[in-house]
């Protein structure tokens, strides 16, 4: 990172030449003397969506939330190892975390909008970043066309937020992720409660970011991570077993655990 007070964007995907944008070397996380990652090295790129899977305990979502230091809220976790955005260490004490966390961006597993209009869910972040509104109509109606929800919303931006069914809701809590322009998205089973129409249109929309993003998609459902992935890194009780293209995983896992695992013989 570019000093305290901000993150300099990284190199366009032509002339980075598929440099990565997100690294990990060695990265452990340990909590109450139980590892919970081990020595995880894994990069994402930006044009690709990586999906992570593997069983319950695997460490998936300690990965994720490392990524933008949001383990350092809960006081138990010891994290060492390095991580980088675009070349740049985000473990520093000078690194301004909450600029961190926009940059790489966060779509949890149950959506939890705000208790406000869908307009104030959308523009919340962008005032606690200190923006000024200009062009925030064009930024706002970009953040929700990705979002695959700009058409069901656009008359009613002034109505609740919860009116919203649980798939548009998470929809916008992806918009409310977008709006703030980041340049890595982490999803943590952004699909897990959603019906199979609102979940197509979750994957529609990755596929449609990733051109301008890296995008990092935890996810249980291995038939998602074989539709809406093209590299998939498998983990086991904190250990990456193995990453490869996603064709090449599902088909010719190199480690048997992978085998197993996408085989439904256990998780």
């Amino acid at each position: 990172m570019a000093g305290n007070d901000s993150i300099t964007p990284a190199p366009s995907a032509t002339t980075a030449k598929r440099a990565a944008r997100v690294t990990t070397a060695d990265l452990r996380v340990c909590s109450r003397g139980k590892d919970l990652l081990k020595g995880i090295s894994l990069d994402a790129y930006q044009g690709d969506v990586l999906a992570v899977i593997g069983p319950a305990g695997a460490g998936k979502t300690t990965f994720l939330r490392s990524l933008n230091r949001m383990n350092e809220l809960d006081p138990n976790l010891q994290v060492t190892g390095d991580v980088s955005i675009d070349g740049q260490p985000i473990f520093r004490d000078d690194i301004d975390v909450a600029l961190l966390r926009r940059r790489v961006g966060m779509v949890f597993s149950v959506p939890i909008p705000l208790p406000m209009s869908i307009l104030e869910n959308l523009i919340y972040g962008v005032r606690l970043a200190g923006e000024t509104r200009n062009g925030m109509q064009e930024r706002l109606e970009s953040a929700l066309k990705a979002a695959f929800l700009w058409d069901e919303v656009k008359d009613r931006l002034h109505e609740p937020a919860r009116n919203l069914s649980g798939g548009q809701q998470q929809r916008l809590c992806l918009a409310r992720t977008l709006i703030l322009e980041p340049y890595v998205l982490l999803l943590d089973e952004p699909c897990s409660g959603l019906d199979p129409i609102s979940t197509a249109k979750i994957e529609e929309a990755l596929y449609g970011l990733k051109k301008n993003l890296a995008i990092i998609l935890v996810t249980n459902n291995v038939k998602q991570a074989s539709r809406a992935s093209d590299r998939t890194a498998f983990f086991f009780f904190g250990e990456l077993v193995e990453v490869q293209a996603t064709e090449a995983l599902f088909v010719t896992p190199k480690d048997p655990r992978t085998s197993e695992y996408i085989t439904g013989r256990f998780g």
